[in-house]
């Protein structure tokens, strides 16, 4: 693919195509429930609420990969993302972020962050995407100012 607006994200129950999505800040950031980062949910939802009406995105990525902390099903992680942090930004449908099975989305993301990152190394490890240039973020790291600045606020 030429850049990140020409893929889709697939949702639980319908697809978002990014092109949709070119004039937002885009936060990417791969999901768990069972983690002991999954209170970062309520960090999330408090970004979206906030930044949401001034052109922030957020979309969680679920992914099984780490410590198989993501076991449900795409249906189970939605609930459980609603009932115990309120989350309203889409949620993907559950995919691989590393190995052979990643998932094309992904490996863009990695191939053209700043900087390049090989493999996901932990659950909410974070993409930023303004204007089609990629920053990441490793896991524990929530940068609300460099999503303020992204957002030129």
């Amino acid at each position: 693919m030429s850049d990140i607006y020409s893929y889709s994200v697939e949702l639980n129950k319908s697809s978002l195509p990014l092109s949709d999505l070119k004039e937002k800040t885009l936060l990417f950031v791969n999901v768990a429930s069972k983690c002991g980062l999954t209170p970062q949910y309520k960090d999330l939802q408090a970004l979206h609420e906030k930044y949401g009406d001034k052109g922030l995105v957020i979309i969680g990525f679920p992914s099984n990969q780490f410590k198989a902390q993501e076991p449900g099903t795409d249906d189970d992680i939605l609930q459980f993302c609603q009932i115990n942090y309120g989350v309203t930004f889409p949620i993907a449908k559950k995919a691989d972020v590393n190995g052979s099975e990643t998932q094309p989305i992904w490996k863009y993301l990695k191939a053209n962050a700043e900087p390049p990152v090989e493999d996901i190394d932990w659950n909410f490890s974070k993409f930023l995407i303004k204007d089609g240039k990629i920053k990441w973020f490793p896991a524990r790291t929530t940068k609300v100012a460099d999503v303020e600045a992204a957002l030129s606020l």
